[in-house]
């Protein structure tokens, strides 16, 4: 993988890491389409740019994250996140082993977009609009919600927000809600991969130092912008167009693959 590719890839992530169209499949797609060969160093990469996409949420919301006294906030995002811990831990290298392939991304996009067209119709009596009114409970059911997501194409994003209308939040405080379960799931995830990968291949390759350092920074940059369009379009328009787009890829990624430019 090239330094260009590396940013290319990096600024997928952060394009998609936070809209319900999932990141993980998009740069499957990417890789492919790039013709990158899958190796263990790129499994890393792709998840170990999420430290990126997740310190623009703390950048852009750091009062809620640095607001000690509020501490049924870090209760919440530590009970949340304990879902996917198990359920990561237990099914890592299943996980790993469907990153590989396409054809999963393609359904899963597919029928969570199908999901999307209809997900404004099905909640319309949202209660709770704000994280300050979300209960314990509700906040581990998002958080179980979310674990759906460790198939790629689902988007943890998707999985959490529709987690979160589920339990009676409005499309924003999903969102938003969405947005800070972010920050301790995918530094678990990111701190894991990247520990396995020092321990197995005796650490990091100054080159792949350099890819990761400028993924990060791409994905950062990229990710900011995409977090403050997607609460604006989402307040105003829902999340019907966003699964019209899931099933424009999903068809377009099946005769890919089908015709044999996708493997």
């Amino acid at each position: 993988m090239s330094t260009i590719e590396s940013i290319i890839i990096a600024i997928v992530e952060g394009l998609t890491e936070f809209l319900p169209i999932s990141s993980t499949g998009h740069m499957i797609i990417t890789e492919k389409l790039l013709g990158i060969t899958e190796t263990e160093f790129i499994k890393v990469f792709t998840v170990a740019i999420q430290l990126g996409a997740i310190l623009a949420v703390v950048v852009l919301y750091w009062k809620k994250f640095f607001n000690f006294k509020q501490w049924q906030f870090y209760v919440k995002l530590a009970a949340a996140v304990i879902p996917a811990l198990v359920f990561g831990f237990i099914f890592s290298k299943k996980i790993d082993a469907l990153l590989d392939s396409a054809l999963t991304v393609a359904i899963t996009l597919l029928l969570g977009g199908v999901i999307l067209l209809f997900i404004d119709k099905l909640f319309k009596h949202p209660t709770i609009e704000s994280e300050e009114k979300i209960s314990l409970p509700k906040a581990v059911a998002i958080g179980f919600w979310q674990c759906i997501a460790m198939v790629p194409g689902v988007s943890r994003s998707a999985a959490s927000i529709i987690g979160g209308m589920q339990q009676n939040l409005t499309r924003s405080a999903a969102a938003e809600f969405s947005f800070f379960l972010a920050v301790p799931t995918m530094l678990a995830a990111t701190t894991y991969k990247l520990y396995k990968y020092y321990k197995d291949f005796g650490g990091f390759t100054s080159v792949e130092i350099k890819q990761l350092a400028i993924g990060n920074v791409a994905a950062f940059i990229v990710a900011i912008l995409a977090i403050k369009f997607f609460i604006g379009f989402v307040k105003k328009y829902g999340f019907k167009v966003w699964g019209v787009y899931r099933i424009i890829v999903g068809v377009v990624l099946l005769l890919l693959i089908w015709k044999g430019v996708i493997s």
